[in-house]
């Protein structure tokens, strides 16, 4: 049980990989429109599965501090990550709010049941040293003047470790009470583009296919994917193992010739790829514990 959910927790991971390329090819979108539109399709299996089973619709009515986690969680965690790419250099933006992995591990250790290890940490440490090689590709040089940005993918790093520790708290709430997390906010940041943005619409069949694929993998099924892993998987793997969101992204980029090969890559993948290994020990010891002993 708890192997299959780690694994359909990871699935979360590999579409969060497809971010960047789908992002990339979606056009000329102001980031609250895309957020808006993205989300909105998003919710639609999961409004889907309650049309279908209306006696489902009763697991919508949760207590409001699962609400104002979930809402804060995905609605938040957007809202920081936008306003942290506006008021600083992407790159540097980036390292900052790809800090959850790391919080997530070492944050595991105040859940009940969970013990934080050496390797735990060592795994998430090797994973960070990954991802700074990939999103450190073009140098870092932090400044003082993009301070609020700065602050924002800080803010941002803690809210998404934030939501996630705080969703394992609520393991007895459906994961079907996601698509209302996704229609509130996508509701949120139509409010937001309204007040903030000028309308941008796809501009060819193409982005409208980027669209719609942002919204139904790393902004639609993967929020329910990860809502359901962090409940009943391994969080410390999954923590660690999500550093493998912007190598893969990377590897995806340079496969479809945004970026080009170097050794920054294959080293990042040794990390990242180390580092889930080593922080996945527990999981294989217990395999190799439950194998039955051999006859002799």
């Amino acid at each position: 049980m708890k192997l299959r959910a780690t694994a359909i927790g990871f699935t979360a991971i590999l579409m969060w990989s497809f971010l960047a390329l789908l992002t990339a090819g979606s056009g000329k979108m102001p980031p609250f429109q895309l957020s808006a539109v993205c989300f909105a399709i998003g919710s639609i299996p999961g409004l889907g599965v309650l049309v279908l089973k209306p006696a489902r619709l009763a697991l919508l009515k949760q207590p409001a501090k699962v609400w104002i986690t979930g809402i804060a969680g995905l609605f938040g965690y957007h809202f920081l990550y936008f306003t942290a790419l506006r008021n600083a250099p992407a790159v540097e933006a980036g390292l900052i709010a790809y800090l959850w992995p790391l919080l997530i591990v070492v944050g595991s250790a105040l859940l009940p049941g969970e013990r934080l290890r050496w390797y735990h940490v060592a795994g998430a440490l090797a994973g960070l040293c990954g991802t700074f090689l990939i999103v450190g590709r073009n140098g870092i040089n932090f400044d003082g003047d993009y301070a609020v940005g700065y602050g924002a993918a800080f803010l941002c790093a803690f809210t998404w470790s934030g939501y996630s520790l705080l969703t394992r708290r609520f393991e007895a709430v459906s994961t079907d009470v996601v698509a209302g997390f996704c229609l509130v906010t996508s509701i949120l940041s139509l409010f937001c583009h309204l007040g903030l943005e000028a309308t941008v619409w796809p501009a060819t069949m193409f982005e409208w296919i980027a669209v719609v694929g942002l919204g139904l993998l790393p902004v639609g099924a993967a929020f329910y994917a990860w809502d359901y892993g962090v409940k009943n998987g391994d969080i410390q793997i999954l923590g660690a193992a999500s550093y493998a969101a912007p190598l893969l992204s990377t590897l995806f980029l340079t496969l479809f010739g945004f970026a080009e090969p170097s050794w920054r890559i294959a080293l990042a993948c040794l990390l990242v790829t180390g580092g889930a290994v080593l922080a996945a020990q527990d999981m294989f010891r217990r395999k190799s514990q439950a194998q039955p002993a051999v006859a002799e």
